[in-house]
């Protein structure tokens, strides 16, 4: 029975020393409360580390046992592991870069090595227990490179992958040495997920201009699969945090700190000690908020709580020293006998004391300098029962793609921050009501248990629609199939693309005429009158009509534009205009100016580049660029860009080889049909043809709409030949 294996850097449950003995805490994340329901189940597993080196066998054999009971299987890591992949590589080389703080990025090779052997420890220990059919969830930048590593020993089994951290711009990725690496790991998964449509569109962008793969629609097209990549905003468990909002103990510490703090109206602020969570700068707002509005001295509080996180490393504490200062400098400055300006925690509070925190707050301040998610926000929002409150939230965190009705700043302009904390403590109570409802909704519904369902029936449906796309070999029985249906059948409709399946690719498109053997065989299969032989071309009319006019073929031509029945006028399949070529022209121009060997074709109702002649490498660059910069400018239009073999061509949308053989289909309603071709625009054709239709990819790959693959044209050739 398949069974579902959960990955990542931690297990939810960490593992303690103490002076007598070894202690297991549960883990009070999101992601361990929503996973719960999965690991839990029966054969199930999640795999991580424990949270602390294991000194004796006999420890890591005690912990193991410990853990088994409760679904997980631990990877023990040494203190050099610890300290260069975990401390290392994945937080001081991936953490800033994936969070825009390169500044703060190390290089080293020493790191990478760890980061390698690590994710080949975390494979192995995965390996142990996963069969063909298993699913196999992924988590996180600390686990980039075990997607792959996992495809290559389990090709079969469903693999998933979701980044909890942003996706920087590919401007940044880049400057990573390992990039490369990084993004192939993450393309060993079926289905890729982030949070959010910007960080899906960062890495598409990053895998097509550094590894010059192709993707459409979100689809990266690899060249043995076709990966999924979505969003998917991560939520919390709304229900959690709204029944701890009404206990009684909840409200008890609500009552205990508002005694404390008197009159004082509250502002918000929960973090992690982290460069990238914008502490400092919501002080400096908050100091400015003061200065601006002296009304709200001695009136309004800032409770700020940061949780100690790594502040043994550089960057952290001269963060903490900076966050020490300024809370002692404006504390100093403005404090009175009766009221303190912030009130500063440096520590982490238990559940039903954050909670009261959040009930008793009027404004929350998420102002994040960058930020996957932030479910603090959500947490906050979910503890409101009265619907009163107004949350202040970075326009750099995830969650505000999500939550509109909050305040959105940008965390670095802090007289923006500053008048956001006025308005937020003016703002009467029927808007209050009005926003926090709104955000309530969408949290409630989108919490972290719909998050998990989406995402597994995402990943089922990724390896569905693989399968789909999964061709069969043209072998003898299939062929004997062919033939019997072909022979039974009145009429029969063949359409036959050309450049790639008739005729071999030729470096010089018009010098790819056709030879005497596949005129013989047009001509040939044509003379019986049970045969409709169409050829359904990217190529312009002009050339086929020149080529091929004389024998009693009909023609579909520039990918469905030009339409011709044998021995009849050419006519559009619609009309069309064509003056954006005065636009679209000079780009092209540019980029053929920058890569010898390329050259425009300009058809009719379509310009296409083509670079078959260009150097590789080069044209593989230019081909990412051109085509960046094509989708932008097309956007919003009736224009198509499509990538072809060797070549992209720009169109009107809509129009292309499937809908005009579905013409031929329809008219003629043939008792057999045979479509074969080679490349992209091809794939419309096959996904137009009745389901019993004959369809054939020219090709080594085996990623196709059509049912059945064959080698080379000299395949297609011998296939016709045996239709005589």
């Amino acid at each position: 029975m398949s069974r579902t294996i959960i990955v990542s850097n931690r297990l939810p449950t960490k593992v303690q020393r103490t002076e007598e003995s070894l202690t297991f805490q549960p883990s009070e994340g999101g992601l361990a409360t929503g996973l719960g329901s999965i690991y839990r189940e029966d054969g199930n597993v999640w795999v991580g580390w424990p949270g602390l080196f294991v000194e004796t066998t006999e420890e890591e054999e005690y912990i193991a046992e410990q853990l088994r009971a409760d679904s997980m299987a631990p990877v023990f890591l040494t203190e050099s592991e610890i300290r260069d992949f975990y401390e290392g590589f994945s937080n001081s080389t991936l953490w800033p870069t994936f969070h825009y703080f390169p500044q703060y990025a190390t290089y080293e090779q020493e790191h990478w090595e760890a980061y390698v052997a690590v994710n080949e420890k975390f494979c192995r220990a995965v390996l142990e227990m996963a069969g063909p059919d298993d699913t196999i969830w992924v988590h996180d930048y600390q686990l980039l490179l075990l997607p792959e590593m996992l495809r290559r020993e389990r090709p079969d089994c469903t693999i998933g992958f979701f980044l909890h951290i942003p996706f920087p711009s590919h401007e940044l990725i880049r400057v990573l040495p390992w990039r490369a690496e990084l993004l192939r790991g993450m393309l060993g998964a079926d289905l890729i997920g982030f949070h959010t449509f910007g960080y899906m569109r960062h890495f598409l962008s990053a895998v097509s201009q550094i590894l010059g793969i192709a993707n459409q629609n979100g689809q990266v097209e690899t060249p043995t699969r076709t990966v999924l990549v979505d969003a998917f905003p991560m939520g919390i468990d709304y229900q959690r945090y709204e029944q701890t909002a009404s206990s009684e103990t909840a409200q008890r510490h609500e009552q205990e700190y508002r005694e404390a703090l008197r009159e004082a109206r509250v502002i918000l602020s929960i973090d992690r000690l982290d460069y990238t969570k914008g502490i400092a700068q919501r002080l400096r707002a908050f100091e400015l908020l003061l200065q601006r509005y002296p009304e709200w001295r001695e009136q309004v509080s800032l409770v700020m709580l940061v949780v100690p996180s790594r502040d043994q490393v550089p960057q952290y504490a001269a963060l903490k020293e900076e966050i020490d200062e300024l809370v002692g400098r404006i504390n100093a400055q403005y404090r009175t006998i009766s009221w303190n300006p912030i009130h500063y925690f440096y520590r982490s509070f238990p559940l039903e004391e954050l909670v009261a925190l959040y009930r008793l707050a009027e404004v929350a301040l998420v102002t994040p300098m960058r930020d996957g998610m932030n479910l603090v926000a959500k947490e906050f929002i979910a503890s409101k029962v009265n619907q009163r409150g107004v949350l202040i939230l970075s326009e750099r965190a995830g969650a505000a793609r999500e939550l509109s009705d909050a305040l959105i700043i940008n965390p670095t302009d802090t007289g923006q921050l500053a008048e956001s904390m006025h308005d937020a403590l003016v703002m009467p109570e029927e808007e209050q009501a009005q926003r926090m409802t709104a955000m309530q909704a969408l949290v409630r519904q989108y919490d972290v248990f719909a998050w998990t369902k989406l995402f597994m029936d995402r990943l089922a449906y990724s390896k569905i629609k693989q399968l789909t796309m999964a061709t069969e070999t043209l072998d003898a029985p299939v062929l004997e199939q062919l033939h019997k249906e072909f022979e039974a059948a009145d009429q029969r409709l063949l359409l036959l693309d050309y450049d790639g399946t008739l005729a071999p690719f030729n470096p010089q498109p018009q010098r790819a005429k056709p030879d005497p053997e596949m005129l013989f065989l047009l001509q040939a299969l044509t003379a019986n009158p049970k045969n409709r032989v169409v050829i359904i071309s990217g190529r312009d009319r002009t050339t086929l009509q020149g080529w091929l006019g004389h024998l009693p073929l009909d023609f579909i031509a520039e990918h469905g534009v030009w339409l011709r029945s044998a021995g009849e006028d050419w006519h559009m399949f619609q009309a069309l205009r064509n003056d954006w070529k005065t636009e679209i022209r000079p780009i092209l121009e540019t980029y053929v100016a920058r890569t010898a060997g390329s050259f425009i074709e300009d058809k009719e109702y379509s310009l296409v580049w083509h670079y078959r002649r260009a150097d590789s490498e080069l044209a593989a660059v230019r081909t990412r660029e051109l085509l960046s910069h094509l989708t932008f400018l097309t956007s919003n239009t009736d224009l198509q860009v499509l990538e072809g073999n060797k070549v992209v061509e720009i169109k009107t949308a809509g129009i292309h080889k499937g809908s005009a053989a579905a013409r031929w289909v329809s008219q003629y309603t043939p008792g057999f049909v045979l479509a074969i071709g080679d490349d992209r625009t091809d794939e419309d054709t096959f996904g137009a043809m009745p389901p019993e239709a004959y369809t054939i990819k020219v090709g080594t790959g085996t990623r196709s709409l059509a049912r059945y693959h064959v080698g080379s044209t000299n395949d297609v050739r011998k296939l016709l030949r045996s239709l005589l």
